[in-house]
């Protein structure tokens, strides 16, 4: 056991003290910082920039709904013709000419409103334009049929349907959406460890290995221990490296948009712009009391304590195949065919989680896949915050751990062959031989 500790230390100390690992370890968050404080300036900058749209209401109806807004400008003009305009429009290099023609009704009007420009219009532009004609002609329209308008709001009605469990429970759809994003974030954190970090026992396996440094510590250390700190000494380094990069992160997102002015509300898109839109029309107030309360009926002590579970079990399975690749081949290239076996279940349970939990949680398919311990750290991981009883998440994680015991002593028995073969490549008809060993 001793030798297990001073093998985890070795691999945790060369792991941290690599001069590329320190470089990475405060280039990338300063890296993501920078692309999303970029995208954020770039975006303010695409919002403030000044549209100019003229506009030729020959019809009538519209000749008072278009109000200048801070970046967009309308211009009623009169008394020219549509060809006029066009070509007035294009030498002063104009965003754009909206021409409403006269009709025999507004059904006709509305379906020859043209909008010319040099090149196609934002769909952000094209839909504030057409919400502003849409609204008018309703109104024009109710006017004709002698309907009041206010009436027609008055009789509008909105139901947003309460949800309650058998046991009396609130639930909402924000709850669903809460739920959905914890689980993906869970499984996806889990997905980008394993491939980042398990590639990296696998290069420090074959670095080892073709530099001979492994045949002195075979010498005075058993395959499965050396198999083990290797796992465990490298899984504490990306941990280390993890928590370096959640911390940077968060003080340069927190420092950079102050030093530089850049607005990072401005990165929304219009879909995100109209979503806030519905949320401000159901009183903000509300929508944010709605979270709260779904947060807090969230159990967030059981989610905490069966992520770190499943992300271990997940990512020591996953980590002793990889260890087992690296002693199986002499160098990166020779890897590529033991990877899809590997990486295909991992992928299957990503592809699981985002459509089957997603659509039904707790359907047979989402269940099976819950308990196949190559792809229940991420299904599982999605299906616990919409709940799923005790014994089925125990009895997953058991499964997991059982599971991750038996790889590591298969890999360990190809790892003690492989870390000694050189010059030949591994096929799997080799590996059955080596297990056998």
């Amino acid at each position: 056991m001793n030798h297990l500790k001073l093998i985890i230390e070795r691999e945790y100390l060369t792991k941290v003290r690599n001069k590329s690992f320190i470089i990475m370890t405060f280039l990338t968050p300063i890296i993501m910082v920078g692309v999303f404080s970029l995208v954020g300036y770039l975006t303010t900058l695409n919002k403030n920039t000044a549209r100019e749209i003229t506009i030729l209401d020959e019809s009538g109806y519209f000749s008072t709904n278009f109000e200048s807004t801070e970046n967009t400008t309308y211009t009623y003009v009169s008394g020219k013709t549509l060809d006029e305009l066009k070509k007035q429009s294009e030498e002063a290099e104009s965003d754009g000419l909206l021409y409403i023609p006269k009709a025999a009704n507004i059904d006709a009007v509305a379906k020859q409103i043209t909008f010319y420009s040099e090149d196609s219009p934002s769909p952000s532009l094209m839909i504030d334009i057409e919400n502003i004609l849409e609204k008018e002609a309703r109104l024009v329209k109710y006017k004709q049929a002698d309907i009041d308008p206010k009436l027609i709001e008055e009789m509008r009605i909105s139901i947003n349907a309460n949800q309650e469990t058998y046991k009396g429970e609130e639930t909402s759809k924000e709850g669903s959406i809460i739920k959905l994003i914890f689980g993906g974030l869970a499984g996806y954190l889990l997905f980008m460890f394993i491939i980042i970090y398990g590639n990296m026992i696998m290069r420090s396996v074959i670095e080892e290995k073709t530099s001979r440094i492994i045949e002195v510590i075979v010498s005075s250390v058993k395959p499965m221990k050396l198999l083990l700190g290797k796992i465990i000494g490298t899984s504490l380094a990306g941990v280390t490296q993890f928590l370096m990069w959640t911390i940077l992160i968060s003080v340069l997102m927190a420092i950079v948009p102050l030093i530089f002015g850049i607005d990072l509300n401005a990165m929304q898109t219009p879909q995100q712009d109209a979503l806030a839109q519905v949320a401000g029309e159901g009183g903000v107030e509300n929508k944010i009391a709605t979270l709260m309360m779904e947060i807090n009926n969230l159990p967030l002590l059981n989610l905490v304590i069966m992520f770190l579970l499943f992300f271990i079990g997940g990512y020591l399975l996953y980590a002793s195949l990889y260890a087992a690749i690296g002693a199986a081949v002499d160098n990166e290239t020779d890897t590529q065919q033991f990877m899809m076996p590997i990486l295909l279940p991992l992928i299957l349970g990503v592809y699981v989680g985002a459509f089957t939990v997603m659509d039904n949680p707790h359907g047979t398919i989402a269940q099976v896949f819950s308990f196949i311990p190559f792809t229940s750290p991420v299904v599982m991981l999605m299906r616990i915050p919409f709940g799923v009883p005790i014994w089925q998440q125990i009895l997953s994680v058991v499964i997991l751990f059982a599971t991750f015991i038996g790889t590591v002593w298969f890999a360990a028995k190809i790892y003690r062959v492989g870390i000694l073969m050189y010059g030949k490549k591994a096929s799997y008809k080799e590996l059955l031989k080596w297990l056998k060993y």
